[in-house]
Parts: C-alpha cells; sequence; structure tokens
C-alpha cells in the first residue's frame, strides 16, 4: 500500500488515538504526523495491519516520551524555581543600545594595536598572550594598555559628552 493510501486511511485512527492519550488535538496531530515521519524515514514496509500496529507503537511511545520530558521539566522547575526577568525598561534598552553603538564608533575610531589591546584584555587573555599577538615585551602591555584605556575614554567623553556625563558638546 503507498503511504497517501495508508494516511488517508489510518490518520484519522491514529489521531482519535493520540487525541485520547493527550486530550490535547495539537498535541495528537503532532504526535499522528511523527509516527508516519518516522515511517516513511525509517521505510518501515509490512502488511496493513502490521504498519498500523507500528505506527500506534510509536505514537504511543512518543506520547509517554513527551510526557516524561515534561514531567522532568515540572519537577525540575519545582526543585530549582525559575523567576522570569523584569521586562526591560523601553529608555533603558534604547539607553543601552544607544551606548553599545557610541563604544563601537569609538573602538573602531581608534589605532588598530589599541584595539586589540583592549579587546583582548576585555576576553581575558593574558599579559603575555597580548603581547605575543601584538608583537611586544610581555612587561610593555600594562603601559600600552593603561594608554589604550585613556585614549578610549578621552575619545568616549569626546563623542557622547552631553549623553553620558552631562556636558554641553555643542
Amino acid at each position: 500500500m503507498e503511504i497517501k493510501a495508508l494516511f488517508d486511511d489510518q490518520f484519522p485512527t491514529l489521531y482519535r488515538y493520540c487525541l485520547r492519550m493527550t486530550g490535547e488535538p495539537d498535541l495528537a496531530q503532532d504526535v499522528a504526523q511523527e509516527a508516519f515521519v518516522r515511517l516513511v524515514r525509517d521505510d518501515v514496509q509490512g502488511p496493513v495491519p502490521a504498519l498500523k500496529a507500528w505506527l500506534f507503537r510509536v505514537a504511543s511511545n512518543l506520547v509517554r516520551d513527551r510526557y516524561r520530558v515534561t514531567e522532568n521539566r515540572r519537577r525540575l522547575l519545582e526543585i530549582n524555581p525559575v523567576a522570569p526577568e523584569p521586562a526591560d525598561d523601553v529608555h533603558e534598552s534604547l539607553e543601552r543600545t544607544e551606548t553599545v553603538a557610541a563604544v563601537r564608533r569609538v573602538l573602531e575610531g581608534l589605532p588598530e594595536r589599541d584595539r586589540v589591546l583592549l579587546l583582548m584584555r576585555e576576553e581575558g587573555f593574558s599579559y603575555a598572550e597580548i603581547a605575543e599577538e601584538i608583537e611586544v615585551k610581555a612587561s610593555s602591555v600594562g603601559t600600552l594598555l593603561a594608554r589604550a584605556q585613556r585614549r578610549f575614554a578621552d575619545a568616549f567623553r569626546e563623542s557622547t559628552g552631553d549623553l553620558y556625563h552631562g556636558e554641553m558638546t555643542s
């Protein structure tokens, strides 16, 4: 029997079975469809009664697996409750977006070595690793990093003075 004919013949019965097991129409439809997907994917062959039994067994296993996952999730949430994070204030979100854009602009305007120093340090690289990357002695990295930080701070203040420091830049 071709798959379309098997689907047309067996899907309504399989769906009703899944609906009785789950009590949820959407979930029942998902499970019944997944059973047919697996039938095709695994290229299961045989007479119609054997295919029907296979489909119902797979659907039962899928429902049982979903129930286990749901129960495990519920149990874990009882043990470790997770409170949703408060929604960001629109103003704070906009300000954060503007700050990130300003930082990127300032970083792009710095000399490449300063940018590399600052970004590598921010990512937790050691002075030795930074020194190797920019081809200087490790003992020089602290001084170079301090200068890069000062240049960044000055450039940031200059480009965003009134936004972040209460200054007027006109």
